[in-house]
């Protein structure tokens, strides 16, 4: 017993490190915006996949068409002539008759990933060299733009991403945003801290034309289900900058049943691991809400068992505080701060989960994770 209480103190000081880190990441952050060149504005492609309607969809979509941007195009692109996001794709081309706005409708596939087979129908009409990639379910201001491609002034940078603030609906997406806000955007800024990030997200991409052809176009991350990842992870392997911009963008969740919510959650968990094996058990070093209470209980409620939880528990706290009010600006980390410990809880039992299987059901479709993060769709493999 005095060994495992010995081992679980280390995790607990492991993790208040961690929160100390992901503090000050936070804070460096903050203290270095990306200046602004109001006289930088290359030309952009907007690319944007469509798959059915989303929750706020028209909001969404339209708030790319109102930039306050020289010169820039947006793609639609659906899979299915049938798929409900058309209309909805129609009434912005109504609406905004001076965007230069195209709607490509193809049924072409070119991997596993239906939402890379979008991308790769949707950039063969891409009249730019910068292209700009953002899933449906993410809205903007009118200085999103201007404020995002700033980066590419430097010519070594290839990829730029954005960090989200989760809109809720509903006390089970309220827990995801929660974590989203207050862990897994601190795990970012301290792997930005340390190195740069390596990565990107779905929330934004913005892209060189030539670093994507370089990587060997959208049919290289056709087959992957973390493709957003794959965008930042192979040019940064080819020697490009992947840099994290200071523009912070909406992300509308719609409301989801505690079901769907865990097995979104689990799809995820196995993604990492099977991407980032050592990175996934790593994470166990960042779980001091699980941790300290186990060591707690191990100690019998010694002085060092409430020392270890108190100190943890305050760390966590002050670091969600951090990243997700004053970086992000996040709604549901202001009001809901005091969750965080629950939700550290189901997400350690989640992760404990994401050991196991290798199977994953996304959007219809049910599919099998292999090494890399790669996809296979199970009716093939088996056929």
């Amino acid at each position: 017993m005095a060994i495992i209480s010995v081992l679980l103190l280390i995790l607990c000081l492991s993790s208040v490190l961690f929160y100390c880190y992901g503090i000050y990441a936070a804070i460096a952050f903050l203290n270095y915006p990306h200046p602004i060149t109001p006289k930088f504005h290359p030309a952009v492609t907007i690319l944007k996949p469509i798959c059915g309607v989303d929750s706020d969809a028209y909001e969404n979509l339209a708030s790319f068409c109102q930039q306050d941007y020289l010169e820039y195009q947006i793609i639609f692109a659906v899979r299915d002539r049938q798929d409900p996001g058309i209309e909805v794709v129609e009434k912005i081309i109504q609406q905004f008759p001076d965007t230069d706005i195209h709607l490509v409708v193809s049924d072409r596939i070119i991997g596993a990933n239906l939402k890379v087979s979008n991308l790769a129908n949707a950039v063969t009409v891409a009249k730019h060299e910068i292209l700009l990639i953002a899933d449906s379910d993410i809205r903007v201001g009118k200085d999103y733009l201007q404020r995002v491609v700033q980066p590419l002034k430097d010519e070594s940078v290839g990829v730029i991403t954005c960090l989200y603030r989760s809109l809720a609906q509903g006390w089970v997406t309220t827990l995801e945003a929660l974590g989203t806000a207050t862990d897994f955007h601190a795990g970012v800024l301290v792997s930005n801290q340390l190195e740069g990030i390596k990565f990107a997200f779905g929330s934004t991409i913005v892209i060189r034309k030539q670093v994507l052809e370089l990587i060997g176009g959208f049919g290289a991350i056709a087959d992957y289900l973390a493709d957003d990842f794959q965008l930042g992870y192979l040019p940064a392997k080819d020697g490009y900058k992947v840099v994290l911009s200071d523009y912070v963008v909406d992300h509308v969740l719609a409301t989801s049943t505690l079901v769907d919510a865990i097995q979104r959650q689990i799809r995820w968990a196995r993604c990492i691991r099977v991407s980032r094996p050592w990175g996934y058990l790593g994470l166990l070093f960042t779980y001091g809400i699980v941790t300290s209470l186990l060591l707690l209980i191990t100690t019998r409620g010694s002085v060092v068992g409430w020392a270890g939880l108190t100190i943890t528990w305050m760390m966590r706290l002050v670091m969600g505080w951090v990243v997700g009010v004053k970086v992000l600006n996040d709604s549901v980390a202001k009001k809901f701060l005091w969750i965080i410990p629950w939700r550290d809880l189901i997400h350690f039992a989640i992760w404990c989960y994401g050991f196991v299987g290798s199977t994953i059901e996304w959007r219809g479709q049910r599919l099998k994770l292999i090494k890399g993060g790669k996809l296979v769709v199970i009716e093939e493999a088996e056929g």
